[in-house]
């Protein structure tokens, strides 16, 4: 409303607009606005599927993976293979890995049998020193 300017004997106070207009004045408020309710949701066929079959999907998934990581056994490595037979050896002045690899192996390549060394004793290198007992493969 505009501001009072002024009070006619009765006490009530008339604005500007009002005394200008008169009894139109009414006629240019604008009517206080209705408090509606928010219009429902509404789910489409699609929807409902979406929002119901999306999470079953997400939870199938995690359940699967569980149980795969369960179930599957732990292994260190596939190439160790299941059942070695080695033997004890220890290393003799001027031998190295390929000589000791060589001798306890000859009808092996002797690449493959210093690899073998090396994953048995849990070698850093090939490197040896006299003395230093070793795990070798039997061929």
């Amino acid at each position: 409303m505009a501001h009072a300017f002024a009070t006619p004997l009765g006490g009530e106070s008339v604005s500007l607009l009002d005394a200008l207009l008169g009894e139109r004045a009414g006629a240019f408020e604008e009517p206080a606005p209705r408090m509606s309710a928010p219009p429902r949701l509404r789910l489409t066929r699609r929807g409902r599927f979406v929002l119901i079959a999306m999470p079953v999907f997400i939870a199938s998934v995690f359940l699967l993976v569980g149980l795969a990581a369960l179930w599957s056994p732990a292994r260190a490595g596939d190439a160790a293979p299941a059942h070695l037979d080695a033997v004890q050896v220890t290393v003799q002045q001027g031998q190295s890995l390929w000589s000791v690899a060589s001798q306890y192996a000859p009808d092996r390549d002797p690449r493959v049998v210093i690899s073998e060394i090396v994953d048995l004793n849990g070698l850093d290198s090939t490197r040896v020193q006299p003395g230093q007992q070793l795990m070798v493969p039997k061929s």
